[in-house]
């Protein structure tokens, strides 16, 4: 399985010119060389604070830019932050742009806080005046940007600590690159037939987003079900029931067969590896051989595979999009319905959903929409959730067209108590809109009833990571 924890790494690329090397010699603050030295370990050690830095000694010529390419490559760094010290030949440049494999790159210019020059006839002083002209080199490099027109570069030009943190972000949106590319998803047990909207290309989601995709089946989840033993499920039930209201129309038996399921669930994605799995969890067939859709995921805190529910394998991708970028809790939403005086709308999800938060509410509920069903445990409780107060992204995936497409918006979690019976849910107010111009917006842009939300403001990233997956990318 992945690991969530890593930090992003760096290539980090400075570029110098070697005619300039010399100058200044003997004078107070030393050569060029000497001093553009010490600004590049400086540099790197700034760096290291947002990501683990790959640094192979200044480029000064084109061997250089071979060594820094080799040791990216063998470092597996998620991407590149490119700089100019000062002026330099773009000999260089041009080459790394050409020779180094498909990578995110960020090219800045850096800005220095303050200059303060004399008279350049000084050795010293007309040292430091070549020592501040990256601005001449950034925009020199800039022709070969577009004339090379690499795939999944960014520029940005700003003061160090304003380059570190585009670089931090771009970073961030690269590292999820990395880690999708090496993730594993699964489809237990196919996408959901009354959703046509939901389906997506699976070859396509392997070609561009990065996930292999594995598909399960019900009678191997049933056989995992039915292998977890009786006595763990009820340490379990136990802890759930300790640490969270029991509402009065839970069965028992029940309780026990919807938490041994979503163990069950749970353990058969770890045997397959799974980064994410997509349950259809409202499947016939599911009900028919488990009797409910499983309601306690996570059972507990060492489960790492994410679930997602009702077939969406484009909801999965925005759910591990949100996870990688964030690292926090993340929730499965449909907007419900408007309420117009209040300004606000409600959403939230039935199903699987992460529920524990601790800022948010839980209570343990039987499934009302399932009670009065044929199947074997109809009425099956699950975590009855209100997602946390605060700001969200919320996030939507889907591909509408031959390309995938990430519509992101910024929303607020109000106050609310529990009152969607079934439904995990919470009041949310967009940010910045009123309700009717944001889903004529969606409506508009062709999505689907899938969201996911988590906190704070993502969105600079997601656009960062849309652009490096070749991904639409709308901000409504």
């Amino acid at each position: 399985m992945l690991d969530l924890k890593r930090r992003p790494r760096m290539g980090l690329l400075l570029i110098s010119p070697e005619r300039f090397a010399g100058i200044g010699e003997g004078t107070a603050r030393g050569s060029y060389r000497e001093r553009k030295e010490a600004e590049a370990a400086q540099m790197a050690k700034d760096a290291s604070v947002i990501a683990d830095v790959t640094f192979a000694g200044i480029t000064w010529d084109r061997q250089d830019v071979q060594r820094s390419i080799d040791a990216f490559t063998a470092a597996k760094v998620d991407y590149v932050l490119a700089i100019y010290l000062s002026w330099a030949e773009d000999f260089a440049w041009i080459r790394f742009l050409r020779d180094m494999p498909e990578c995110p790159v960020l090219f800045c210019h850096r800005m220095r806080d303050e200059i303060h020059l004399k008279d350049t006839h000084d050795d010293d002083e007309f040292t430091e005046y070549l020592c501040c002209g990256g601005l001449v080199g950034s925009l020199e490099a800039s022709g070969s940007v577009k004339r090379i027109n690499r795939k999944m570069l960014a520029v940005f030009a700003g003061t160090w600590k304003q380059v570190l943190e585009r670089a931090q972000q771009f970073g961030a949106a690269a590292r999820a690159r990395a880690l999708l590319r090496q993730s594993t998803f699964g489809l237990l047990a196919c996408m959901n037939e009354v959703m046509w909207s939901t389906y997506v290309d699976t070859y396509a989601l392997f070609r561009d987003i990065g996930p292999e995709m594995r598909f399960l089946s019900v009678a191997e989840l049933e056989e995992t079900v039915n292998a977890v033993p009786e006595k763990e499920a009820e340490a379990i039930m136990k802890r759930i029931a300790e640490k969270y209201e029991v509402l009065p129309n839970v069965d028992g038996g029940k309780f026990l067969a919807s938490v041994r399921a979503s163990m069950g669930m749970e353990r058969l994605a770890e045997k397959y590896d799974l980064d994410l799995l997509v349950l259809n969890d409202i499947d016939t067939v599911l009900f028919q051989h488990i009797g409910l859709r499983p309601g306690f995921w996570p059972t507990s805190p060492d489960v790492k595979t994410m679930v997602v529910p009702e077939g969406d394998i484009g909801s999965g991708v925005a759910f591990a999009v949100l996870r990688l970028l964030g690292g926090g809790h993340v929730n499965y939403i449909e907007p419900f319905h408007v309420d117009l005086p209040n300004g606000s709308f409600d959403a939230g999800h039935a199903g699987p959903n992460d529920y524990t938060d601790p800022r948010g509410k839980c209570r343990i509920s039987s499934d009302v929409r399932f009670a009065k069903t044929k199947w074997k445990y109809a009425g099956a409780p699950f975590a009855w959730y209100v997602f946390p107060e605060g700001r969200k992204t919320m996030l939507h995936c889907s591909q509408q067209t031959g390309k995938f497409q990430l519509v992101g918006t910024q929303v607020e979690a109000l106050p609310t108590e529990h009152f969607l019976a079934t439904y995990s849910h919470s009041h949310f107010r967009p940010v910045g809109e009123d309700c009717t111009a944001l889903f004529t917006r969606l409506m508009a842009r062709g999505v689907t009833q899938h969201y996911c939300i988590t906190d704070g403001n993502l969105l600079p990233a997601v656009q960062d990571l849309a652009m490096m997956l070749g991904c639409d990318y709308e901000e409504v």
